[in-house]
């Protein structure tokens, strides 16, 4: 049986899982979009030859009974839709990770899908050795640490001014913020997911240290995790998405692959 899917958020990321919906890539059936600004949804629509409703809220998304509802919108709609979704008993993909750092969130989360049996899937997005982070997470992991760069185009400008920062004066490779990933995902909701995904998978929060650089031409993710059994040294250098510079092009096929394992009934998984 086709696998009947519904995707909230319609920007970068979403147009890329529509597009290898379109071409046959993720065998899936596509029966919602929603999104804040409707044209989006009405763009991505015209890609199907199927018919797709526009969704305007979470109840017309439940009348259309999808198996699997991917969240590429924001943290708030982590928030707000995931925890409905979860409860009637839909899958979701989670792509704005940093809403999980929430423990209450991610409690509540747990519980709903311990009673109604349905998953909630993060994909491995902009970083890569996650299995060996998830492995070594088992014996107890000492110290992670994430250093993001990306350009200072970025970044949110009203962010850095409110840490007394000036995006215009930023002439070479400059740190921006240092702390913990709690923090980090708050003050930078749309460029630091990554850094979510690693606790999740370490059981341990994450330093974190972000870096602007204006000439700068990709994102660059370096990562430390060690425990007793293994140190991990990971650098990611990743092209940006060409529609949106805050994410990076693998974040969006690393979904491609989750959902085709979930859709395509694939006989033999790699690194699961």
């Amino acid at each position: 049986m086709m696998k009947r899917l519904a995707l909230i958020g319609c920007g970068a990321i979403g147009s890329v899982i529509v597009d290898a919906i379109a071409r046959g890539e993720i065998e899936a059936k596509l029966v919602a979009l929603m999104d804040m600004h409707p044209d989006r949804c009405t763009s991505l629509a015209k890609k199907i030859s199927e018919e797709v409703k526009i969704c305007k809220d979470i109840e017309c998304i439940f009348e259309l009974k999808p198996h699997i509802v991917v969240e590429a919108a924001s943290q708030e709609a982590v928030r707000e839709y995931v925890p409905a979704l979860v409860g009637r008993g839909i899958d979701v993909v989670v792509l704005s990770v940093g809403a999980l750092l929430e423990k209450k969130l991610l409690n509540e989360l747990i519980e709903l899908s311990r009673a109604s049996k349905a998953r909630i899937y993060v994909p491995s997005g902009a970083i890569g050795g996650i299995d060996a982070v998830k492995a070594i997470g088992i014996v107890g992991v000492k110290k992670v640490v994430l250093r993001t760069t990306k350009n200072v185009k970025a970044f949110d400008p009203n962010t850095l001014k409110q840490l007394g920062i000036d995006p215009n004066k930023i002439t070479h490779r400059t740190i921006v913020f240092q702390g913990p990933a709690s923090v980090a995902t708050k003050m930078f909701p749309a460029n630091i997911n990554v850094v979510a995904t690693l606790a999740l998978a370490t059981g341990m929060e994450p330093y974190v240290e972000i870096y602007a650089d204006p000439e700068a031409d990709s994102n660059v993710h370096e990562i430390e995790v060690e425990s007793n059994v293994s140190k991990i040294y990971i650098k990611m250098v990743n092209r940006p998405h060409p529609q949106n510079p805050r994410t990076s092009y693998i974040a969006a096929l690393s979904v491609i692959k989750l959902l085709k394992q979930l859709c395509n009934n694939d006989a033999l998984y790699v690194g699961v």
